[in-house]
């Protein structure tokens, strides 16, 4: 293979790993906490590429549609955990989980009937390029593998030099160890829900320069997010982070090798990791609530 081919796919890879870890911390923290696998994190991973795509056209300044896009896909988790999940918790999760789904495709028709079924571009923001080794890279791709690894850096600090962030982590232990100290454990599953839901906003903003954005975006990456988070273990940040680099690498240099392996792979690796540790990477055995 081409050197200067092997060194795109590999940036390439190491951004669309970061996008996919940016959209499946939330499934993952949501998961470690609550119990609850949020399929409706992929709504929010949609609504903020949207709001990315109609910020920019009406002002030109495609960062700050990505922030737009990250407050209201966060405004919209609170809304969907204050009145549905909050009454929902304590069902089975399979329950939770159809539930989630249905509102991913009843947001799907949200956007169709906003924005149409037409896909729609993004302009790049930066059109810069560095050379590396003679290939030239595209600068944004470079920004979004920065911003993924400064969010891991704010998550790790958030979990573990915060008194709300050492509860969470308890949580995911424990709730009921949680829950006899006095914490209200519903109030941090309420910033947890949050949290996951403005970071998959922020996916989808820093996604939306790299694609077409369309009403079925969220669905189309479904399979690599549930991916991402099985082979890294739920509940495990670093797993999610790991394993959506390693996604990313197979999906960009499996494709530059034989496309279908773009498709391929992923679930290869992901069914040989789960025959030898069932859990993931960095999972730990599931607890029932």
């Amino acid at each position: 293979m081409d050197t200067q081919l092997l060194i795109s796919g590999v940036i390439f890879g190491l951004s669309i790993g970061s996008i996919y870890f940016l959209t499946a911390i939330g499934l993952s923290l949501c998961f470690g906490l609550m119990r609850i696998i949020s399929l409706d994190q992929l709504f929010y991973y949609a609504i903020g590429a949207y709001m990315t795509y109609a910020v920019s056209l009406y002002t030109g300044n495609v960062w700050l549609g990505a922030l737009v896009g990250l407050v209201v896909a966060g405004v919209l988790s609170f809304a969907v955990e204050r009145f549905i999940f909050l009454r929902i918790y304590e069902r089975d999760i399979a329950f939770t989980m159809i539930t989630s789904f249905g509102i991913l495709i009843g947001g799907v028709g949200i956007i169709k009937a906003i924005w149409g079924l037409v896909p729609r571009p993004v302009v790049m923001p930066v059109m810069a390029q560095w050379t590396i080794l003679g290939t030239e890279i595209p600068v944004y791709r470079l920004i979004v593998v920065v911003i993924a690894a400064l969010v891991y850096a704010g998550i790790w600090l958030f979990l573990n030099r915060t008194i709300t962030g050492k509860a969470i982590r308890a949580g995911i232990e424990s709730v009921e160890h949680v829950e006899g100290l006095g914490i209200n454990v519903y109030r941090l599953f309420t910033i947890t829900f949050i949290l996951a839901g403005t970071l998959s906003g922020l996916a989808g903003g820093l996604h939306a320069p790299l694609i077409m954005v369309d009403p079925q975006m969220g669905l189309e990456v479904m399979p690599f997010i549930f991916m991402v988070v099985i082979i890294g273990g739920l509940g495990s940040i670093k797993g999610t982070l790991i394993s959506a680099l390693l996604v990313g690498q197979v999906v960009s240099i499996g494709s530059l090798i034989y496309a279908p392996l773009a498709q391929m792979a992923p679930f290869a690796i992901m069914l040989l990791i789960l025959l030898v540790k069932p859990t993931g990477l960095f999972g730990s055995t599931m607890l029932k609530r």
